[in-house]
């Protein structure tokens, strides 16, 4: 395995993880699945807690939602900058 760290998008995660239970129903230890999707046995486990029960389509609306919450949070930050300085121009703080 190369040192090199790959991101995998959520829908890949879903994947991996339906292609590690067929493994381990066939027989196949926990060592062999990350042996043959080329992950650790911690970047296994951390996905069976983080996507354990979503499906791929769940995985995509996460990560959409995932998005949106991060727009959101950034217009919130603007819209409170903005609020902050017009109340300094208002209060003639300038």
């Amino acid at each position: 395995m190369s040192n090199s760290r790959k991101r995998h998008t959520p829908e890949q995660v879903v994947r991996k993880l339906g292609q590690a239970d067929r493994m381990l129903a066939d027989g196949a230890d926990v060592a062999a699945v990350c042996r043959e999707l080329g992950v650790s046995e911690q970047t296994y486990y951390r996905w069976r807690n983080q996507y354990g029960g979503l499906k791929s389509d769940d995985a995509k609306r996460l990560k959409e939602l995932e998005k949106q919450n991060a727009t959101l949070k950034r217009l919130l930050a603007e819209a409170e900058l903005e609020k902050s300085a017009l109340k300094e121009l208002a209060e003639g703080n300038f």
